[in-house]
């Protein structure tokens, strides 16, 4: 059974066993023996215990916890050896047979170094950091500041709130990379002693106080830490506004896309149609996880920044973690890049196949065009450009179009005839036109009822690869046509087409290369005296069937009436003239 003591060690309270006090003691007491210029000596002693400290908190998993033996022999072989100062080696003769262990190595940790600055030693720190000189660094900060117009001046203040000034010895030590032991920690200590002596040695007293005596410099310092303290408020809301968006962007990845991910490997729908636009063997899964990382990744990061600026304590990331982050980062962007290329690839060629038909429609005919819809796949057909996938009466999954676009034109010839042309693109050309041969659409002439198919199919194992139908008429002269209302969606809007839009319904006759509407109502335009630059397509949306107007030197006349009201409106030289039942 063990005795236990409490200590104050740095600042710092621990619990320690009988032994272990005794043998740090005597510790202690050889560094201070083994120290020999007075010259320093105290602030030596301090930085050691300081560090020893840190070690033992660094080793304690609970603040109850006890240091024994085993954690003072680990950290002795940390600090260093007292018989390297000349101290009795019997006290510790028992280390070098109970040691199986080295010391770690050191490892450099970024911090500004205040000893050798210009505004805030972020460049000194990043210099010792990087193994480059500090100037360097200040070059590079003077070019970034001037060819992106000052922004990165916020960069360096942002550096310069987060990462931590190197005040103690044990920090200037990591900063530089060298192992905090006690050797180093005396040599560091001696190294600060020489530079104050050199510079009051040096120092000019005249102008020393004269700068005291200055009221200026305290003003400029007030105005300094004021400026401060609301950049350091103004930086905080921000750190609280990357918190929030990085953390809702979070949460709508995981649900958008890690979840639908998931639900995907679960669901043959949406791997079926994952598999319809990809090229790709790997799972729908797969690729959600990727994205997500892609995307996710960089605003984990902002995640932390906004802790870090929020929280200045926070204990960061390891480096393994750092690099685990960016390679899964850079491996998710490489598979979101190959994955946009493989698909760019599947579509470079275009081709098509065409049917032309003749029909049994000749001059003084009427044909009527409308279309047919699935009614198995959807109640009312419209022309839409992406696909959707379907189940046929087997149960089986087809891809379901309605791109699908109409022309109406005149011909010379004296029958009617149809062209349907089927289109998809492909990584060949070949390709592209064996993708188009297996689209599947359908027309039937019934008498003089044309009736084209408002949608086709094609196998799933063809892929979506911008398959599209179009269906061109050619009417002889003299052939009055009828397209249906439901025709309006699939209507080409070229200028050539014979079918005007908002004209779907209406009775046409085919003369001299254009159709004459036989029903539509009739505008009486008279230019004489009045220049009208109303096209013909606004005149189509001003009126309905019996509407009526009249446009000439006296004025204007238009008469709206249907089977219950009228209202007509005059409009001339004397005013405006209304009249309704």
């Amino acid at each position: 059974m063990n005795k236990t003591i409490n200590i104050n060690l740095g600042g710092t309270f621990f619990h320690i066993d009988e032994d272990a006090y005794n043998k740090l003691s005597k510790y202690l007491e050889a560094i201070k023996r083994s120290i020999t210029d007075p010259q320093g000596k105290e602030e030596i002693i301090k930085d050691i215990e300081v560090r020893i400290a840190e070690l033992f908190t660094e080793r304690m998993k609970s603040d109850k916890q006890v240091i024994t033996i085993r954690e003072l022999d680990e950290i002795i072989a940390i600090m260093g050896q007292p018989e390297d100062y000349a101290v009795d080696n019997e006290i510790f003769e028992d280390e070098k047979t109970n040691q199986s262990y080295q010391a770690p190595r050191s490892h450099k940790k970024l911090f500004r170094d205040i000893d050798n600055y210009y505004i805030g030693g972020v460049s000194s720190g990043l210099g010792h950091y990087l193994g480059i000189d500090a100037i360097w660094i200040r070059l590079f900060w003077v070019l970034l500041t001037i060819f992106s117009s000052g922004i990165f001046i916020l960069f360096y203040i942002l550096f310069w709130i987060l990462v931590p000034a190197a005040t103690t010895v044990a920090d200037k030590l990591t900063m530089t990379g060298e192992p905090v032991n006690i050797s180093n920690i005396e040599k560091k200590v001696k190294e600060t002693y020489d530079n104050v002596a050199e510079k009051i040695k040096n120092a000019d007293y005249d102008k020393f106080e004269k700068k005291i005596r200055t009221s200026g410099d305290a003003f400029g310092q007030a105005i300094g830490n004021f400026f401060m303290a609301l950049f350091t408020i103004f930086v905080k809301f921000i750190g609280v506004i990357l918190l929030l968006v990085s953390s809702i962007t979070l949460i709508g990845l995981f649900i958008g896309l890690f979840v639908t991910g998931i639900s995907g490997f679960l669901t043959d729908w949406q791997a079926d149609f994952f598999y319809v636009i990809s090229d790709s063997i790997i799972p729908f899964w797969l690729w959600s996880i990727t994205l997500f990382a892609a995307i996710g990744i960089p605003f984990f990061a902002l995640f932390i920044l906004g802790l870090k600026i929020l929280i200045p304590h926070l204990k960061p990331l390891n480096r393994i973690a750092n690099l685990t982050f960016v390679g899964l980062w850079i491996l998710s962007i490489g598979a979101l890049i190959m994955f946009g290329v493989q698909q760019t690839i599947s579509s470079a060629q275009s081709g098509s196949i065409i049917n032309s038909e003749v029909l049994e429609v000749k001059a003084a005919d009427t044909l009527y065009v409308t279309m047919n819809t699935n009614k198995k796949m959807e109640l009312e057909s419209r022309r839409r450009i992406k696909p959707s996938l379907r189940y046929d009466e087997n149960d089986e999954p087809i891809l379901y179009f309605n791109d699908i676009r109409i022309m109406v034109k005149a011909t010379n010839e004296p029958h009617a005839s149809i062209s349907i042309e089927k289109k998809a693109k492909g990584k060949s050309y070949k390709e592209a036109r064996d993708r188009a041969q297996n689209i599947i659409y359908n027309y039937t002439l019934d008498g003089n009822k044309l009736a084209l198919d408002g949608y086709f199919i094609s196998n799933v194992e063809q892929k979506y690869r911008g398959q599209q139908v179009e269906v061109t008429l050619h009417l002889p002269e003299r052939v009055i046509f009828n397209a249906d209302r439901n025709t309006q969606s699939f209507q080409n809007s070229s200028i050539f087409n014979l079918v005007r839009r908002g004209r779907e319904g209406k009775y046409h006759l085919v003369e001299d290369g254009k159709a004459r509407c036989l029903n539509c109502p009739k505008v009486e335009v008279n230019t004489q005296n009045i220049n009208v630059n109303t096209t013909e397509d606004e005149w189509d949306k001003a009126w309905e069937e019996g509407n009526r107007i009249k446009i000439n030197h006296e004025g204007i006349d238009i008469n709206v009436a249907d089977e219950k009201d009228s209202v007509k409106v005059k409009i001339n030289r004397d005013g405006v003239r209304i009249k309704s039942n």
